[in-house]
Order: structure tokens, then sequence, then C-alpha cells
């Protein structure tokens, strides 16, 4: 009785419009009035979780992100994507996919994945016979990679939550972001009846598009391969990766002024403080309901069913995939996390693993009526009807609910990296 009313009550808060960290704050207000009688325990339990050295990760990535943005690096990486795969049929579907995954590295964010590379490629795609249907579904879902390739926002918030290594997290999410990527360059070539390929760019066009992008694709190696080597720590990467996009931007593109490097600081800046507003939401929240012990009801009663590993995270997966109809990644991380962690603590569950079945999860999220975020934003840069949208991006949701089926089937997929490079269970 005690979920029911935690969750409906949250819900309805979250259903009104209300902000996801007002939401967490107001239902975890009312839960310690009834149950402590004051709010006592809440500024401390705000301190704790915001004194910490990792939460530099958020705005350093945030404003790598920006910058490269900003840049417009993103122009230069789906020319060398185009140049290299494009003369294939069904090759324009595969260089879009390729830049997503580029860029998907580069910046961190879905929304801004698909925003960026929608811009450019769906026009290309439909200029050379690609069906308006096909191109809008690459992007939706080709954009959701964001999610799922590191540094992702969040993967960052998932490993504050639940305190486990970004670093980890990082790498785990590199092996299942290329496979998600195979899959839909697959499915790319397979089903581009209708799109007929462009001439080859020649050797002489592809290392002339390779050397304008190489600055751009050595940014995500620059901070992942110096997490793996042991050279930086995952907020020193972040540092590393904003000055790397700063030197980029201002002495390779020389396009980036005072006037950008105030609006990159500006949107790092309120991205950021909104990041920390839902974090302090979430602690209260997590704090009220280990106050009144919901995690350890939930515990004891799936201990009382017998439930096995496995199917415990199946039916959380499709509580999740539901939840991410209506719900946006946030949202979703910040409500089930607190709730479910000591339960798959208690039953030896992966938290590494569970956090890439995670991302994954709401990258479906990202392209699944009636909320689906990108789904909203390629129907912003195209004016194309929502329902046409959906149906190009309906492939895409059984490829990666297939890479949900894989990953679960096979955890090393995205175990097995973070393990090697040191990061232990």
């Amino acid at each position: 009785m005690t979920i029911f009313l935690v969750f409906s009550g949250l819900i309805f808060l979250l259903l009104t419009g209300m902000p996801v960290f007002a939401a967490l704050g107001i239902a975890a207000t009312v839960i310690l009035l009834l149950f402590e009688g004051n709010i006592g325990s809440v500024a401390d339990t705000v301190f704790a979780h915001l004194d910490k050295s990792i939460l530099l990760t958020v705005p350093l990535f945030v404003f790598m992100a920006n910058v490269m943005i900003k840049a417009r690096a993103i122009d230069d990486v789906f020319d060398l994507a185009n140049a290299v795969i494009g003369h294939v049929r069904g090759g324009l579907g595969v260089a879009t996919v390729m830049s997503c995954t580029i860029f998907a590295a580069i910046s961190g964010s879905s929304v801004a994945t698909a925003l960026s590379i929608g811009s450019s490629a769906i026009p290309q795609m439909k200029r050379f016979g690609y069906h308006e249907r096909q191109a809008l579904g690459v992007i939706a879902a080709g954009g959701t990679l964001g999610i799922l390739i590191p540094p992702s926002a969040p993967m960052i918030l998932f490993a504050i939550v639940s305190e486990v290594s970004i670093g980890a997290l990082f790498l785990a999410g590199i092996v299942p972001g290329v496979l998600m990527a195979l899959i839909f360059s697959i499915y790319c070539v397979m089903s581009a009846r209708d799109a007929s390929a462009h001439p080859w760019a020649g050797w002489g066009n592809v290392n002339a598009a390779f050397r304008r992008s190489f600055f751009a694709i050595m940014a995500p190696p620059v901070v992942l391969g110096g997490i793996y080597l042991g050279i930086f720590t995952a907020s020193e990467a972040a540092a590393a990766g904003s000055l790397y996009a700063l030197l980029v931007a201002t002495l390779v593109y020389r396009n980036f002024g005072f006037r950008d490097l105030w609006d990159a600081a500006y949107k790092s800046m309120r991205t950021s403080m909104m990041l920390f507003m839902i974090i302090a939401g979430a602690a209260i929240f997590g704090h009220a309901i280990t106050i009144i012990r919901l995690p350890h009801e939930i515990t004891q009663a799936v201990t009382a069913l017998g439930l096995q590993p496995l199917a415990f995270i199946l039916i959380v997966m499709a509580m999740i995939f539901l939840m991410g109809m209506f719900f946006e990644a946030v949202a979703i991380i910040l409500i089930t996390t607190p709730i479910l962690l000591p339960t798959m603590d208690a039953m030896g569950i992966d938290l590494v693993w569970y956090g890439i079945l995670l991302m994954v999860n709401l990258e479906l999220a990202m392209i699944t009526p009636p909320v689906g975020m990108n789904l909203f934003v390629i129907k912003g840069i195209t004016d194309a009807p929502l329902s046409e949208i959906v149906r190009g991006a309906a492939p895409f949701v059984m490829l990666m609910i297939l890479g949900l089926i894989l990953l679960l089937a096979f955890p090393a997929i995205a175990t097995w990296l973070p393990y090697t490079a040191g990061f232990g269970r």
C-alpha cells in the first residue's frame, strides 16, 4: 500500500507538468512531515549529495558539448561519413548512423544529436531517394545513441545517484553503443530498396573530409582513452575534454569568438543548475523513502516471491519501458534507482550491467509515443506529421528491443571492457 501511495502521488505531480526536481522535493517533504513531523534533515541530505567532486563532470562535459556544437564540428563529421560509405546502396543511412554515433560521443545528448544530424542529413537522404519515413526513422533512432555512448548525461546522473563508477559505466557503454549502431546500419542497408546511392566520392575527397574532421572525431578518444589508460579520473577527463574542445574550436575551426564562449558557458550553466536541482530533489526523495523503509519492503517482497535476479530484471525492464512512454529519462532514473538499488544489491545484480540495460531502455523512451522527445525534435525541424515520424521509428524500436535482449542474454557485452580495464566488480 505504501509503494502504491508513493508512486501514485509522485506520478500525479509529474503529470501536472511540474518540474522533476519540484515533484521529487514535494513528495519527499510530505513523506517526511507525515512520518518524522519535520524537515530538519533536508539541508544536510542535500549538502551531502552535492558536496562531491564527481559532480564536476556535469558542467564540464556539458560545456565540451556546447563548444563543439558552436564550432559546427558536426558538419565535417557528416561529410566524412557520407564520403566513406554514402556511395553504397543504403550507405547514406549508414553514414547518418555513423555521424550520430560520433556526435553522440561528443555531445552526450540524444536531443542535440537528433537536432544537429537531422538538420543536415534528412534533406540529403530525401534528395538521394530515401522515403521520408525512412529518413525520419533513422534520425530519430540514431539520435538516441547519445544516451548510451559516453559521455552521456543520463549515464552520469545514474552513476551519481547509484554511486557506481562513472569510468566503469563510460567504458561499459562503448561496446553496446557500437553494437546498436551496427544493428541500425545493417537495417539501413537491408531496407534501402528505394534509396539510390550517389557516386563514389573518391579517395581524394575522403582524405580531405578526414583531415577536416580529424580533430572533431578525436574528442571521444581523448576523453575515454585517458580514462581507459588510467591517465585521467572521470572529473579530470571532463576537464581535459573541455580544454580540448576549446583548442579545437579556436585554433582549428577558428569560428569561435568571445560571444560563442559566453553562449556556451551560459547554456552549460543553465543545464548544470537544472541537473543539480534534480539531484537535490532526488537526494531528498531517496532519504524520505529510506525513512519509511520502502526499499526494504520491496526487497522483502521480492525475497518472499522467490524471484531469480534475471526474472526481477525482466520485470524492472518492462516497468521502465512502460514508464518511458510517459516520462523523460531523468525522471525515470531518479524515481526508480533509489527504490530498486537496495534490492539489486541484495540480489547480487551487477549495477554496471543494470546501468547499461537502463540506458538502452531510456533510448527506447526517446522514440516511443506519446512522450518520445526525439519524435518531437524531428517534427520541429521537418514539420513532418508526427504519425509519419512514429511509423519511421517503429522498426528501430524493435531493433532496440533486440539489443536489450542481447544484453540480457550476454552481460559480458557491457561488462567485459570496464572489468578488463581494471574496474572491479
